[in-house]
């Protein structure tokens, strides 16, 4: 049985090209520039055993606009493993489903993992360059945010490459960028802060009761908003050094908040129902708390169908169920309120990214139907303020990227700007960039990709 995670929207592409894009339908906006960058797996080879959608191979799609034109471009993210096998000619690295025992170890000046560090997660814009990520923690790539060339890893001012996870938070209006990074062996959760030149200039340990499995961080003015969340290893499993992930309902999920550049020591935990949260929309302060939304997922470790066969688990985990959701954590009492603000399932949320860290109005999220594999069939736009919701259906056989909001030139309101999206059209075998206003959920532009993108992760706008 093939993995359905290689097939149609999911099968990777063989070639990186180059191509001025058209518009197929409307016209490409001349009031915005910048380039719209998204990362995601595609094998270079195909390993031995059984697949796992995030074994792929690290790959950035980019649409580069100015002047009311599109250019696109996609290339791989030259890790050392990708290196690696591309003068093996073959997969070293076996991926999730495998026993790691027979995986390469890490060479001299590679970040240490189990698994190929792919960095396929992930891709934000900090100091005038894209960095990409792994969801595993691993290594911060530098690629160059035009020619899409992988410049290498990231040392921050140190003698070795930093070590750090996927969902880092920039803050656009100091220039800083704020990372954690966990592991299964001690210290199980770390957590930094770099200067906008690059250089690494706060880290600390965060005190944890054991492994855990933390995926995005939050950040406010003066905090930072890290997750003990009761999904994690199954310790049995854990001591055969297999990676099987169990859910843990007896535990509260644990949000701690500490000071941007703060000891791990001064952390302070808030205890709220216990949930998984795989991405937060945006946290703030307000009246001497913390408010953050996010996509929480009741449900974090699905039923397995058996039909699944030997893709059943990994079928399952996949299966996402988050629905938009507020905490409120009172910085005086100790306390967490919660709250559900709606009952779709959307994820994969984005924000006008200049207002991270200080309150927002709107998020732009991917509709997530009851499938048997992950996919988006449309961009939902939520107003947390009026508590209004639109939806962009994508249509029949119609799957979307996540999105990235660009600012229109001269804009004033935050949703003043287009959205820009990958959708992928199986019934014609195509791949389109899509150019949305973000108020009205108007597509204004679909521009043919001449070849297909595949569905992958996360998404960023870099100004021009």
């Amino acid at each position: 049985m093939e993995s359905p995670y290689l097939e149609g929207a999911y099968a990777p592409v063989d070639r990186e090209i180059e191509a001025e894009l058209v518009a197929r339908e409307g016209a490409i906006p001349d009031d915005v520039a910048g380039s719209y960058v998204r990362n995601g797996p595609n094998p270079r080879f195909r390993a031995e055993g059984g697949h796992h959608w995030f074994d792929g191979d690290g790959m950035l799609h980019a649409a580069r606009i100015a002047d009311g034109r599109v250019f696109y471009r996609n290339r791989w993210i030259r890790t050392a493993g990708f290196r690696r096998e591309e003068e093996a000619g073959k997969a070293l690295w076996r991926g999730l489903m495998e026993p790691i025992t027979d995986n390469p170890r890490p060479g001299p000046g590679e970040v240490p993992a189990v698994y190929k560090d792919t960095a396929n997660t992930d891709v934000v814009a900090h100091g005038g360059r894209l960095l990409t990520s792994w969801y595993v923690s691993g290594g911060a790539h530098r690629v160059h945010p035009e020619t899409l060339e992988t410049e290498g890893l990231d040392t921050f001012g140190g003698e070795r490459p930093l070590r750090l996870s996927a969902h880092t938070k920039v803050d656009e209006r100091t220039g800083e960028l704020f990372f954690f990074d966990y592991g299964p062996t001690p210290p199980f959760l770390q957590y930094g802060v770099v200067s906008p030149t690059g250089t690494l200039e706060h880290r600390t340990t965060i005190d944890l009761p054991g492994p855990r499995l933390p995926h995005d961080m939050a950040l406010t003015e003066n905090h930072a908003i890290l997750m003990d969340l009761p999904v994690f290893y199954r310790p049995e499993a854990l001591k055969k050094k297999k990676w099987i992930v169990g859910y843990h309902p007896e535990l509260p999920a644990r949000f701690g908040v500490l000071p941007r550049r703060g000891d791990g020591a001064s952390i302070r935990w808030f205890e709220a129902e216990p949930c998984y949260v795989y991405h937060v929309v945006n946290a703030w302060e307000e009246d001497e708390a913390i408010v953050m939304i996010g996509c929480r997922c009741d449900e974090p470790i699905p039923a397995v169908d058996p039909a699944d066969g030997a893709y059943a688990r990994a079928l399952a985990n996949l299966r996402v169920t988050a629905h938009l959701h507020r905490w409120r954590f009172d910085l005086r009492t100790g306390e967490t309120t919660e709250t559900p603000l709606d009952d779709l399932s959307a994820e994969f949320p984005v924000i006008d990214t200049r207002r991270t860290g200080v309150r927002s109005r709107y998020s732009y999220h991917q509709r997530i139907p009851r499938a048997r594999t992950l996919i988006f069939d449309g961009v939902v736009k939520y107003d947390t303020d009026g508590g209004e919701r639109k939806v962009l259906e994508l249509g029949p056989g119609q799957f979307g990227s996540e999105v990235a909001f660009a600012p229109r030139v001269g804009a004033s309101a935050e949703d003043d700007g287009y959205l820009f999206s990958f959708v992928d059209d199986r019934a014609a075998d195509r791949s389109e960039l899509w150019i949305t206003r973000a108020q009205d959920l108007e597509v204004v532009a679909k521009c043919t990709v001449p070849q297909r993108v595949p569905a992958g992760f996360h998404a960023c706008w870099m100004g021009a």
